[in-house]
């Protein structure tokens, strides 16, 4: 999303840092490639001209002039007005009452009702919370089943809402059940228009007002630029906006959005999509933003992407067989499904810094899937002692796999040197292991 800009700023504290010796007249032509870069990232005018002002005046201080390292004391001063820019600290979801309703509201088109599910999936995984979804959309047509087939994807309850023809309606009805079923959080899919008008939010006041909710999550499309900063501060006149949530992160677009909605609204980005997967929306951290932007990397978020991919009792078994050269099929099988199902490897260059270069570098994502469909096709035995695999059951577990003897040959050999390699290093890094295979 904010790559673009991303590699402009980082080309700016390139040149600071070439300078042996900072002046004004260098701080001011780095902030003019910096308003340059902001603006081409479609951040609003009034934002930027706040920003650059800001760092400024911090920047051309006398100890920042006068210090050891001044184009570090430079990049540190954005690298902090530009979290503070995004909103600041990380502001978790809160939860009042039993049970806790959370509105989501938006324009047409924004996401909302997938959001809903995701929110939901977050909620339930991460806090541990029981989540119940309400369709309030009565609007637009096949709103509810949308919601519902996301929610049995979802493995969460949603409210068949249509015996109730209001939203108003349907919010009373929602809170009786809610209490009944003894579900902790209630979250609301509400209309949308393509544009703000007053019918629109004359019933989301009603639905507030019935509510009383917890949150009231603005949900915004990180593609549309200015315009989702415009329809936020739109809705944020009329409602308590509590946050923003920030769809399609992940995207292409400029990210101008990211970075003038907090400014434009007064309402910190509270969580962001990243993704297509119901799984996909994490908490939005300034800071880590910050940093990504400025080319620092992100190793929390990276850590903690790990964590939740990689079984830690299966990485101390793994770490037990390498270090006894017992590495077999099934243990690189296991490997390859975390490789592939984690999503780590094609983030890998957001995180960690430095990593730009690898963003052109792709995992062959055809070769895993055709080794883990290789390695499934053998018996327990034939994964366990790949040594007993002869032409013959060559020939079955290609067919098997859907692919040819040539590529079970070269699975098996590839495998074979990982097994020197082990023996003669003693590794216990399954990094090296991988790249072994050539992936």
């Amino acid at each position: 999303m904010l790559e673009a800009i991303s590699e402009r700023l980082q080309r700016v504290f390139k040149t600071l840092r070439g300078e042996g010796h900072l002046t004004e007249k260098h701080v001011d032509e780095a902030l003019g490639e910096i308003r340059r870069a902001l603006l081409g990232a479609d951040v609003s005018l009034a934002v930027v001209k706040d920003f650059t002002t800001r760092v400024r005046e911090r920047a051309v201080g006398k100890e920042v002039l006068t210090s050891l390292r001044p184009a570090q004391q430079v990049v540190k001063i954005v690298h902090e007005e530009l979290a503070r820019l995004l909103g600041g600290e990380v502001k978790p979801l809160r939860f009042k009452g039993f049970p806790a309703p959370v509105l989501l509201v938006g324009l047409q088109g924004t996401g909302k009702t997938t959001t809903c599910a995701k929110l939901g999936v977050f909620i339930k995984g991460k806090l541990g919370k029981h989540v119940m979804l309400v369709p309030a959309d009565t609007a637009r047509p096949a709103a509810r089943e949308q919601l519902e087939q996301l929610g049995s994807q979802a493995g969460l309850p949603v409210l068949d809402t249509r015996p109730w023809p209001t939203p108003s309606e349907i919010a009373r009805a929602a809170l009786i059940e809610a209490r009944r079923k003894g579900y902790e959080v209630i979250l609301f899919d509400t209309a949308g228009r393509l544009h703000v008008d007053d019918s629109l939010m004359a019933e989301l006041v009603e639905l507030h007002g019935i509510l009383d909710p917890s949150e009231v999550l603005f949900v915004a499309d990180a593609m549309t630029g200015q315009d989702a900063v415009k329809s936020a501060k739109a809705f944020g006149e009329r409602l308590p906006l509590t946050g923003v949530i920030l769809t399609k992160l992940d995207g292409d677009a400029r990210g101008g959005a990211a970075l003038s909605v907090v400014s434009a609204t007064g309402k910190a980005i509270r969580l962001a999509g990243i993704g297509e997967r119901l799984g996909d929306l994490e908490p939005f951290y300034p800071d880590r933003m910050a940093s990504r932007i400025l080319g620092m990397g992100d190793m929390l978020t990276f850590i903690e992407k790990a964590q939740e991919v990689v079984d830690i009792k299966q990485a101390e078994e793994l770490e037990k067989k390498l270090r006894k050269s017992e590495f077999d099929l099934e243990d690189l099988r296991d490997q390859i499904k975390q490789m592939r199902g984690g999503g780590l490897l094609s983030q890998i260059a957001d995180f960690i810094p430095g990593a730009k270069a690898l963003k052109g570098v792709e995992v062959d994502d055809r070769r895993l899937s055709r080794f883990e469909a290789i390695i499934s096709s053998m018996t327990a035995q034939e994964r366990r002692r790949p040594d007993i695999v002869n032409g013959s059951r060559r020939k079955r577990i290609a067919r098997g796999a859907g692919t040819t003897v040539e590529e079970v040959n070269r699975l098996l050999r590839q495998y074979a040197e990982m097994r020197r390699m082990i023996r003669r290093f003693g590794s216990s890094d399954p990094r090296k292991v991988l790249r072994s295979l050539g992936l």
